[in-house]
């Protein structure tokens, strides 16, 4: 199926802590961090059967993401988006993937700072 035309599951606002960043105390606490994933596959087959076989395992993406994270040591948000993306695409079901990792409070007078990376399987 063309990238343009796969159906989407979203994961909206995973609220998790780890540590990110470069400053001394930001290697000492953890950070909030809020991502966002958007799982790119062709659920077709799936819609029409409703067969748990037949989809994404969303719940044990979120898992190991969780994992990932919370256990996880990243200087930059950029990595930390990146292992997000790679753990999506773990799934060969999934064939793109959008990850947004926020960091709210990183920038003084802003709510939160994002970054935000598509990858594809291949």
């Amino acid at each position: 199926m063309a990238a343009d035309r796969l159906d989407r599951i979203h994961i909206r606002d995973l609220l998790l802590r780890c540590f990110v960043g470069i400053r001394d105390w930001e290697r000492r606490e953890k950070q909030d961090v809020v991502i966002n994933i958007t799982l790119h596959a062709d659920l077709a087959r799936a819609c029409r059967s409703d067969d748990f076989a037949d989809t994404v395992d969303y719940v044990a993406i979120k898992k190991r993401v969780i994992g990932l994270v919370e256990d996880g040591r990243f200087d930059l948000v950029e990595a930390l988006a990146q292992a997000v993306a790679d753990t999506a695409l773990e799934d060969e079901r999934v064939q793109r993937v959008d990850v947004t990792v926020e960091k709210p409070g990183a920038l003084r007078f802003a709510r939160t700072v994002a970054v935000e990376i598509t990858r594809e399987q291949g």
